[in-house]
């Protein structure tokens, strides 16, 4: 199964990357984190400093790669709690990437980020400048997951060739599974033993097999909706019109039941309407992303499209472990890729892959 073009497709492309571009994208991935995908503020901190010292990464288009290119997906994956005091070390990234040439018996000329939400969206560009490489301008989600079976890729049927998993202490491991739904058990658990997070590098991908399988363009649009954040005098009116989202509800946190289990946060937030939107009620359910808001027991919004929640005024995306009570926010929602509305997307990512028993109903133009 092909993916479906991406709304980010339509947009030019960026050339590459700079440190003075930094902020916009961690601005834009934490959007389209939708809570996941790990706070942005420390890879914000370590992306920049690797372009002060290693100079700007270029970023590639899909049509751009040769017969000789292979891009290895490259993410940081566990409980994003553990990810904001668990930092990773500086040539964590390499160490994985040469045991993948190893295995593969090439050279790995570009990284990719799995999803472009959070944290996951902007350390690989880090990454590439301490190892000389350029950035593949795509993603495997258009947006964040918590599990490894939730990608284009496997959607596309695309099977994963390698992983290779590595901790901050320097073990790297290797895993040879049957299918994408064995590995998402043995990395998760991987990640548990490494103290609750590990990075990872997998899928390797050509330029034949990446066509149709990975979510083209998102690295640039990341970019372009942060800058669209940071210069907005109005911010969440401004991301709302810029992802043609719609604002759910406006008001405060006033509950937050949160738990770190099996390498997952889980849990719920309740979010009480104020000024226009007083009186009313929402209940957000997560597992380390938002997947689903409830109203008076109705389903507002649910995975896969997308639900972020901002702050009401600087309309910066606040991840899971950063909700706290009493935080004054907005819910926006958006539509996902097409790639996720299609039979086998929704298998993988719908309501019922995270054990809700309710329809999909699609979110469009900042309604259903």
């Amino acid at each position: 199964m092909a993916a479906a073009p991406s709304p980010a497709t339509t947009a030019e492309s960026l050339a590459a990357v700079d440190a003075s571009d930094i902020p916009a994208l961690a601005a834009g991935a934490a959007i389209f984190g939708t809570g996941g995908g790990g706070a942005v503020y420390t890879s914000q901190m370590a992306v920049q400093h690797a372009l002060v010292e290693h100079g700007p990464v270029r970023l590639l288009r899909v049509d751009e790669l040769g017969p000789d290119d292979t891009v290895i997906v490259t993410s940081g994956l566990g409980a994003p709690t553990v990810g904001i005091e668990m930092l990773s070390s500086a040539d964590q990234m390499g160490s994985m990437v040469r045991e993948a040439e190893r295995l593969l018996g090439r050279p790995i000329t570009a990284l990719m980020a799995v999803e472009i939400g959070g944290s996951n969206g902007v350390s690989p560009v880090g990454w590439a400048a301490r190892l000389g490489l350029p950035v593949l301008d795509a993603d495997g989600m258009g947006r964040a997951f918590p599990k490894a079976t939730m990608v284009a890729m496997n959607v596309a049927g695309l099977p994963c060739e390698i992983s290779v998993m590595g901790d901050a202490v320097g073990n790297v491991i290797t895993h040879n599974t049957i299918d994408i739904a064995w590995l998402e058990r043995h990395a998760r658990a991987t990640s548990v033993a490494s103290g609750g997070i590990a990075l990872g590098a997998h899928y390797p991908l050509t330029g034949e097999t990446a066509r149709g399988a990975v979510i083209e363009g998102t690295v640039s649009r990341a970019i372009r909706v942060g800058r669209a954040l940071l210069a907005a005098s109005e911010p969440v009116p401004a991301m709302a019109a810029e992802l043609d989202a719609a604002v759910l509800i406006t008001g405060k946190l006033t509950d937050v039941a949160r738990r770190t289990e099996g390498g997952f946060v889980r849990g719920s937030v309740t979010i009480a309407g104020t000024g226009a939107d007083r009186g009313r009620l929402q209940r957000i359910e997560i597992q380390n992303e938002n997947l689903i808001v409830l109203e008076d027991g109705e389903v507002l919004a649910s995975v896969p499209d997308l639900i972020t929640i901002v702050d009401a005024e600087t309309g910066h995306a606040i991840s899971t472990e950063l909700l706290r009570f009493g935080q004054r926010v907005s819910v926006l929602a958006w539509a996902c890729d097409p790639l996720w509305r299609t039979p086998r997307g929704l298998e993988l990512a719908g309501p019922a892959a995270f054990g809700y028993d309710v329809p999909y109903v699609p979110f469009e133009g900042g309604r259903r």
